[in-house]
């Protein structure tokens, strides 16, 4: 696999073939997914909770995250990497562009930063330094407090509707890409189509441009219950490998995710 640009995933898009991603927050499991193929590799905050074992992400911190992404870059082959800006680490455009200029010297390639329509001058104003933006939009887990739990965002049509309009405002700011969590199906597809940049789905059904799951949920290592989006490809494959290999064949099939794993 050549390596993996912002370039790489536009031309995906525009020919219609689904791309993957997975988190990864450790050298051996970067080289795990991306030998399988995997074309963007997520060091995300969820880090707090599947690391760390806190109960949310918020606790994490800017130097968690440039930690993770050293050890990441040593093995991701040719996956594009992804990091995620932590809670309250982007309030402002000087705080955003200090804390992603740290990531990015940690070795990631796009800063991802969870909101929507506030974000827009942020966005503007990183890309304007020369730092790639993915916006993480719908159920944003940094805001799990406001929320009052993890739920499903863009149900009612009035919501539906800032979501889409937000996603346009955002792209027109220099966002390069979108990261869509728990939404319906149906509005999933709909910001999809209205913006001409890459949306990944992770619970927003298969109509995105490419799918992310944490990857110590669809190895099936977290304890618990799962969320309703993770399919557990453990099952039935005889080691990681496979089972990373059977999730990136099912994303390009378009069969992953199945209805069961959406939202209406």
């Amino acid at each position: 696999m050549a390596k993996v640009t912002l370039k790489t995933l536009a031309d995906m898009k525009q020919s219609g073939e689904k791309f993957t991603s997975l988190t990864a927050y450790d050298a051996t499991l970067a080289h795990l997914v991306s030998s399988q193929g995997v074309e963007v590799i997520l060091v995300g905050d969820s880090l707090g909770n599947v690391i760390q074992g806190k109960n949310s992400t918020v606790p994490v911190t800017v130097d968690d995250m440039c930690y993770h992404t050293r050890c990441v870059t040593r093995a991701a082959h040719d996956a594009m990497i992804m990091v995620d800006l932590p809670f309250a680490s982007y309030a402002t455009k000087e705080q955003a562009v200090a804390n992603a200029a740290k990531i990015m010297q940690a070795g990631a390639e796009v800063v991802k930063l969870e909101g929507e329509g506030w974000l827009p001058p942020i966005v503007a104003h990183l890309r304007q330094q020369g730092i790639p933006v993915c916006v993480h939009m719908g159920l944003t887990p940094q805001f799990v407090n406001v929320f009052g739990g993890y739920k499903v965002q863009g149900r009612e049509q009035e919501r539906a509707n800032s979501m889409i309009q937000a996603a346009i405002d955002l792209q027109a700011s220099g966002a390069a890409m979108l990261l869509l969590e728990c939404v319906p199906s149906d509005l999933a597809r709909e910001i999809t189509k209205a913006v001409d940049i890459p949306v990944i789905g992770i619970g927003a059904g298969n109509a995105t441009d490419g799918q992310i799951l944490v990857v110590h949920d669809m190895l099936h290592l977290t304890p618990g219950r799962k969320p309703k989006f993770v399919k557990n490809y453990m099952a039935g494959a005889a080691s990681p490998q496979e089972a990373v290999a059977q999730y990136v064949a099912e994303v390009k099939e378009g069969t992953f995710p199945a209805p069961e794993h959406s939202f209406n």
